[in-house]
């Protein structure tokens, strides 16, 4: 299943997993866009659009309960354990799916019967032909579930045996499927496009992903008894708890938010949205990156030999995970809290979105910019117990930072308005980062080795935070330098100068410094332009 000479387990391999990921990210937001321009093209904003909201919500919310948490909580760890044999790997994914259809079908067969009750839950305000359709949508959209659900296992086995192009790349072919359909189906099926838009992107993510597993006899059956069916279902449950406690929190949070003014849920959303992006290509890529060689080393960690050599393995991975998601997170949150404000004006302003609108989204930016390195290192952590098989752990800390969340909102909503619900979030996010720090922490008893970057707070790793801390204050200092030449530019001008400017001065403080991280970049980006040059 694995190739060795491919493995993520060196430098390189994680780099290069992570550079995958990262594009399919760039390609699923930018294709998101096109989504979201194409739906407001054909409907605007009437009441097709906000009825296949409400459709949508379902299929989507459910998938990522029964099988999207699990990706990384116990799909990738479990199965990473059978990918050294094709054949067990191959029955383990194949009673996997089999479960997987099981449940799915039974989801849509109630869900289908229950569309009406369901949508008055999610809709209840909505007018009368706007809630008609949206019963109808819903039936329709409930096929895309089967189609998500075994995609995402499917991601999980690839993920598991270490293929990353075909589960990178696959949600931008989602919203590819729904633009192509609702650009070819509009016209004969009217708004019933949208729906048949999810359920052709689904299709098409499930059949890009059977692509990648194409040389793995499977057969999907029902096996309750297969050890990784029964793994599977031994972790899901503190996933689920997890999952229900997050989504708790954002209800809370929107309901308090809603008490700020009229404008205090729009700000947050606005302000959310750039803070999203650094998280979803750079956490998301490196954490995904480093899980499969986690969980085999956390295998062979359990094994009667080698468990003292997979243990420095799994340090050693971890520690480079996080090094790389600060070498990318930390210049990234100081330029984009730097650029803040022609960022929001060039992304928002026109229309409605007025000038104010910029300096308050730009403020509430700047409450939740100080936890975008906690949530760099925050996943890789969280992962760092997923591959060793815990959730519990990391959905009891989750618990912990939501009541740390709600102390800190119920204190600062008063005073401060949405922007303590702001700064709340931080806390929230901040306290989660810090507590599975100290837990690693201790397990793995840091400082650790003495020489080397085989461990997470080992001297070297110091150094190499401390190479980055340097490069990332230089590259903040020397921006802020330039503010007053910047300022003058026009607001598309100023950002780009203000990129590249700090791009330049980042990458040569790290030549300068000898950074292992750039080093790494550069021979990946030398090794790709070689293959390209045949």
């Amino acid at each position: 299943m694995i190739d060795p000479a491919k493995s993520t387990s060196s430098g390189k391999g994680v780099a290069r997993a992570a550079t995958t990921i990262m594009l399919g990210n760039v390609a699923s937001r930018l294709l998101g866009v096109v989504r979201d321009q194409t739906i407001a093209f054909f409907f605007g904003l009437s009441g097709v659009t906000s009825a296949f909201v409400v459709a949508q919500t379902v299929p989507l919310l459910l998938h990522e309960l029964i099988v999207g948490g699990l990706i990384s909580a116990a799909l990738v760890p479990v199965l990473a354990g059978y990918a050294g044999d094709e054949r067990e790997f191959g029955r383990a994914v194949s009673a996997i799916l089999g479960l997987a259809t099981l449940v799915l079908g039974i989801a849509i067969v109630a869900l289908v019967a229950l569309a009406r009750p369901v949508t008055l839950l999610l809709g209840a305000g909505l007018p009368e032909p706007a809630f008609e359709l949206a019963v109808e949508l819903l039936r329709t959209a409930l096929v895309s579930l089967l189609f998500l659900g075994l995609a995402g296992v499917a991601t999980g086995a690839l993920y598991a045996g270490q293929i990353y192009t075909y589960p990178a790349f696959s949600p931008a072919i989602f919203n590819l499927g729904i633009i192509v359909a609702v650009v070819t189906l509009t016209a004969p099926l009217g708004p019933q496009s949208l729906a048949v838009g999810l359920v052709v992107g689904g299709a098409l993510q499930l059949v890009i992903q059977a692509i990648g597993l194409r040389r793995i006899a499977i057969r999907p059956r029902l096996d309750l008894s297969h050890p990784a069916v029964r793994r599977v279902l031994e972790l899901y449950p503190p996933v689920l708890m997890g999952l229900l406690i997050a989504q708790l929190g954002v209800v809370v949070d929107r309901q308090l938010a809603s008490r700020t003014g009229e404008e205090g849920l729009a700000i947050m959303r606005f302000a959310t949205t750039i803070v999203q992006f650094p998280i979803g290509l750079v956490v998301t890529a490196t954490s995904f990156a480093v899980l499969p060689p986690l969980s085999r080393a956390a295998v062979a960690m359990t094994a009667a030999t080698g468990a003292q050599e997979a243990r420095a393995e799994y340090r050693r991975v971890l520690a480079l995970g996080l090094r790389l998601s600060l070498f990318l997170m930390l210049p990234a949150t100081v330029g984009l809290i730097l650029l803040r404000e022609p960022l929001v004006r060039f992304l928002f302003e026109r229309g409605a979105f007025d000038a104010q609108a910029t300096q308050q989204t730009a403020l509430a930016f700047l409450v939740y910019a100080p936890q975008l390195p906690f949530v760099a290192i925050d996943q890789i952590l969280i992962f760092a117990y997923y591959a060793r098989q815990d959730t519990r752990t990391p959905n009891l800390v989750g618990v912990a930072s939501v009541a740390c969340y709600l102390l800190a909102a119920l204190a600062l909503l008063n005073p401060y308005g949405v922007y303590g619900l702001v700064a709340a979030n931080t806390v929230q996010n901040a306290v989660h980062g810090l507590i599975m720090l100290g837990l690693v922490w201790r397990y793995l008893g840091w400082p650790g080795s003495p020489s080397g970057m085989g461990s997470p707070g080992s001297p070297a790793f110091l150094v190499a935070l401390a190479k980055i801390l340097v490069a990332t204050a230089a590259m903040g200092l020397g921006l802020l330098a330039l503010t007053p030449i910047l300022n003058p530019l026009a607001t598309p001008l100023r950002l780009l100068a203000g990129v590249a400017i700090g791009a330049a001065i980042y990458l040569t403080v790290g030549i300068g410094l000898r950074s292992a991280e750039l080093r790494l970049v550069f021979d990946l980006v030398r090794e790709s332009v070689s293959r390209a040059r045949g």
